[in-house]
């Protein structure tokens, strides 16, 4: 094997994309620290809304990358269709965030509902399914104290998604705003007609949101019992840590968005955005290292295994 061959083939060792998902995550963590916090009356400026929105979108892309290669593998344990729906749902979140941002950022405009929140509910459609596909072959034999933990999860994760706190007094104010800012837009024609047909959606979209928020948290928790001490192990808790991330991050922004005034994207909880598709690419890593890693080892058995015989 040529040198240049070699270097490439290390370029991408697991090892490598860890290191460089983590250095991500740090990046990030620091660029929100350091440039989140504004003076009193200034918004936040262009440069910085971009900066978050290419570290959010390149850390789901990237890891929609690393769960395709899992589903190009023979060799995965946990099934190939487990991580073709991971890899569509971290897609899905991928393109929401270009609607997202282009909404935000180029037109100026928060609506209620834009193209971007259908992706990002598919999202969670495709995250569940290939989650719940993962858990289910486990037939989860969880003990009693296990599911008292998964239901308290659950209905703790519920009571503080359905709270006034998170869903604000506010909503009737922003959707009023949205109404006016809708009517006085100068934006392109399709883009008005977008919202016009999307905005009747909102309270179901933002349920929906809800939903997959409280689906994904209990997932999550069922995910680390079902995997604890596994082969797998290390790489699901890589999962429900992103699920959690996930979870956290919306949670800020639903309370951010309903309780206070003119709210800008961008405060410093929003990191766990990132961090949910870092921690997303991270278990896809580790998933395949184990799975070749494992092949490995029984080619290397059966081999050895044949030796044996033939002395």
């Amino acid at each position: 094997m040529s040198k240049s061959a070699t270097d490439s083939s290390n370029l991408f060792s697991s090892r490598n994309l860890i290191l460089g998902a983590s250095a991500w995550a740090l990046l990030s963590l620091l660029f929100f620290l350091f440039f989140s916090v504004t003076l009193p009356g200034e918004g936040r400026p262009l440069w910085y809304s971009v900066g978050t929105s290419v570290l959010e979108s390149l850390a789901y892309l990237g890891a929609a990358l690393l769960c395709f290669r899992n589903w190009r593998s023979t060799q995965i344990l946990s099934g190939r269709s487990v991580w073709l729906l991971i890899g569509l749902g971290m897609l899905s979140y991928f393109i929401g965030n270009l609607f997202f941002s282009y909404w935000e950022l180029v037109l100026q405009k928060s609506p209620d509902v834009s193209p971007g929140d259908l992706f990002y509910i598919a999202t969670y459609l495709l995250l569940a399914l290939g989650m719940l596909l993962a858990v289910l072959p486990r037939r989860l034999n969880l003990e009693l104290w296990q599911w008292g933990v998964v239901a308290a999860i659950g209905t703790a994760g519920t009571a503080f998604s359905f709270s006034p706190l998170i869903a604000g007094s506010g909503a009737e104010e922003t959707a009023e705003a949205a109404a006016v800012e809708l009517a006085s837009s100068t934006a392109p024609a399709w883009v008005i007609q977008v919202e016009e047909f999307l905005s009747p959606f909102a309270d179901f979209i933002l349920s929906m949101y809800t939903i997959g928020d409280i689906l994904l948290l209990v997932l999550a928790s069922a995910l680390l019992l079902a995997f604890w001490g596994g082969r797998s192990a290390q790489s699901w808790r890589m999962i429900a840590a992103a699920s959690i991330s996930l979870y956290i991050a919306d949670m800020w922004f639903n309370y951010a968005t309903a309780n206070i005034p003119n709210y800008e994207s961008g405060s410093l909880l929003e990191v766990f955005w990132i961090f949910s598709g870092v921690l997303f690419g991270v278990g896809a890593v580790l998933e395949y290292d184990l799975s070749t890693r494992s092949r490995r080892s029984s080619r290397r058995r059966s081999s050895s295994s044949s030796a044996s015989s033939v002395s």
